[in-house]
C-alpha cells in the first residue's frame, strides 16, 4: 500500500514530464515548431535553475544576458541532452536528477534534494552551416547577434546603476570617475595611503540583488551563496597600486579603519565590456559591501604576497564567438 502511494505520488510531482535516457525529466511548455537544435549549433538561452525546494541557484535574468553556448553532445541524463527536443522560442522545465550526474566517486555539490530544476527559454539559435565558406558566415552571424546583445547592455547600465541606488535610498557621494559610495558606518583613524594593505570583509552584488561572491561565512549562509570548498577569511589588499578594479583601488582609499560602505561600481571601473567569464556579464554595474578591519603599511623588508584575484565564481560559463 505505502509503494502504491509513492508511485501516486511521484507521477503527480511528475505530471506533464516526459523521461529522456539517463533519467531526465522534461516539459515543453511553448513549442514553436521550428528546426531543432542540433550538436555543435550555437544559442542563446535564459536559464533559471533551482534546487527542488524552488531555491535558486543560478539564474541568467539576474546577471542580465542569456547564456551563450555552442552546443555539445550531451551526457544521458544531463541537462544539455534536453536541447535536441527544443528550437529557436521554445521554452521548457527540466529536472536532472543528481544520483544519475554525480556518479560514485564523484563529488557531489551541498544542494538537498533530488533534482535540480531548470527553467530553459532559448533566444536565438544560429545553426551550423555545411560547405565552403559556412564557417565564415556562421561565424559572422554570431558575431553580429554578441554585439547586438552587448550594446543592449551597454544602453541599460546607467539607468540599472540608476535605479539600485533609488531603489536603496542610498545617500553617498559620486566621485569624477562614476564610482558611488556611502558609508554607512564611520571608521576610526587615517585612511589608507597608496600601497597600504587594507584587510576587509566584501560581498559583491548585481544591481539585482543577487550576490556572486563573499568572503564572509555568515553571509555567505545568509543567502544562500556558501561554498563548503570555499575558506572563508579577511583578504589583505595593497590599495592604490591596480591589483584590483579600479572601482576597488578607489573606494577603499576613502574609508578607515572600522567603517563599513557600499560601493556602487560603473562597469568601466570594474570589469567593463568584456565582463568576466560566465560570472559577471559585460557593462554590469557592481555592488559591495565592504568592511575594513584593518590597515597596514608598508614594510619594505617583508616578503611580497600575490593580491587576491576577486574573480568570482563562475557556474555558466558562456562561449563567446570566434572572431569576436
Amino acid at each position: 500500500m505505502f509503494m502504491a502511494l509513492a508511485t501516486i505520488g511521484l507521477a503527480s510531482c511528475n505530471s506533464g514530464y516526459k523521461q529522456a535516457p539517463g533519467g531526465m525529466l522534461y516539459n515543453i511548455h511553448i513549442d514553436k515548431g521550428g528546426q531543432k537544435i542540433k550538436v555543435g549549433d550555437f544559442m542563446a538561452v535564459n536559464v533559471v535553475a533551482k534546487t527542488d525546494a524552488d531555491s535558486v541557484l543560478f539564474s541568467s535574468y539576474q546577471q542580465g544576458q542569456p547564456t551563450f553556448q555552442v552546443v555539445p553532445k550531451g551526457n544521458p541524463g544531463d541537462v544539455m541532452s534536453v536541447f535536441p527536443y527544443l528550437a529557436e522560442g521554445d521554452s521548457a522545465t527540466v529536472k536532472t536528477n543528481m544520483d544519475s550526474i554525480f556518479k560514485k566517486g564523484m563529488r557531489r555539490p551541498p544542494i538537498k534534494g533530488k533534482y535540480i530544476v531548470y527553467e530553459i527559454k532559448v533566444e536565438k539559435v544560429i545553426a551550423k552551416g555545411t560547405g565552403k565558406g559556412a564557417d565564415t558566415v556562421w561565424n559572422a552571424q554570431i558575431k553580429k547577434y554578441y554585439d547586438g546583445q552587448v550594446e543592449l547592455m551597454k544602453k541599460a547600465e546607467s539607468a540599472k546603476f540608476k535605479k539600485y541606488i533609488d531603489d536603496n535610498k542610498l545617500v553617498g557621494v559620486t566621485t569624477p570617475d562614476g564610482l558611488f559610495y556611502t558609508i554607512t558606518k564611520p571608521g576610526t583613524g587615517d585612511k589608507p595611503a597608496v600601497g597600504d594593505t587594507v584587510e576587509v570583509y566584501y560581498a559583491g552584488k548585481f544591481t539585482s540583488g543577487k550576490m556572486f561572491e563573499t568572503n564572509n561565512k555568515e553571509i555567505a549562509q545568509k543567502n544562500n551563496n556558501f561554498n563548503p570548498g570555499l575558506e572563508y577569511k579577511p583578504v589583505k589588499i595593497p590599495v592604490g597600486v591596480k591589483k584590483v578594479i579600479a572601482g576597488w583601488d578607489e573606494g577603499l582609499m576613502q574609508l578607515n579603519k572600522g567603517a563599513k560602505a557600499t560601493l556602487v561600481i560603473p562597469s568601466k571601473l570594474a570589469y567593463g565590456e568584456r565582463g568576466y567569464g560566465g560570472a559577471i556579464p559585460p557593462f554590469a554595474p557592481l555592488v559591495f559591501d565592504i568592511e575594513v578591519l584593518n590597515i597596514t603599511h608598508p614594510n619594505p623588508n617583508a616578503p611580497k604576497q600575490a593580491p587576491p584575484s576577486l574573480q568570482p565564481s563562475v557556474q555558466m560559463k558562456p562561449v563567446k564567438p570566434s572572431g569576436n
